[in-house]
């Protein structure tokens, strides 16, 4: 009987997660204060399989650089604790728009020159509840652009060969 409750009660749970606008956001920065970036970037669950991203990102070069979800929220060691990208069904690394990628996988943030970056777009893959669910994960910005996957170099299908961390924070839910 009690195994019976507990699972009504999760369907219950999961069917009122489905019916609600949910809204996440993450602050961008570099926890050991070796940069000046600094963003705000919202996430808003549109419907059970788009999550609009939108938001400001401010201290990088004209450019593009690497925007992806990170496995961990651990910070404690700065955006090197993030740990990988996330990929929970243990894909190749790719383009936002293939089927085969990570649930990370967000594509590049573009900075003008005067060092901002807007961002605005849908994501079909991550998500604010089940087993996509970015909440309590990492965004890192990486120091370089995203490959997608497609060149040659050996960091390519695993990270898009997009360089370093230049900022990160945890996605927390509003």
């Amino acid at each position: 009987m009690v195994a019976y409750l507990l699972a009504v009660f999760a369907l219950v749970s999961a069917v009122s997660a489905e019916n609600q606008i949910l809204v996440a956001k993450v602050f961008l920065t570099e926890p050991l204060r070796k940069n000046n970036i600094q963003g705000n970037i919202t996430f808003t669950q549109v419907d059970e399989h788009k999550v609009h991203v939108e938001g400001v990102v401010t201290g990088l070069p004209a450019g593009r650089y690497g925007f992806h979800v990170h496995e961990k929220g651990d910070l404690s060691g700065g955006c090197a604790s993030a740990g990988p990208h996330f990929n929970p069904e243990k894909k190749q690394h790719g383009h936002p728009n293939d089927k085969n990628r990570h649930v990370g996988d967000l594509g590049n943030v573009v900075f003008n020159e005067d060092s901002v970056a807007t961002i605005d777009f849908m994501d079909t893959m991550i998500a604010l509840y089940g087993p996509h669910c970015i909440l309590g994960r990492s965004i890192v910005l990486h120091e370089s652009d995203d490959d997608y996957g497609r060149s040659d170099h050996p960091d390519s299908k695993t990270t898009g060969n997009a360089g370093g961390r230049a900022a990160c924070g945890v996605v927390g839910i509003v």
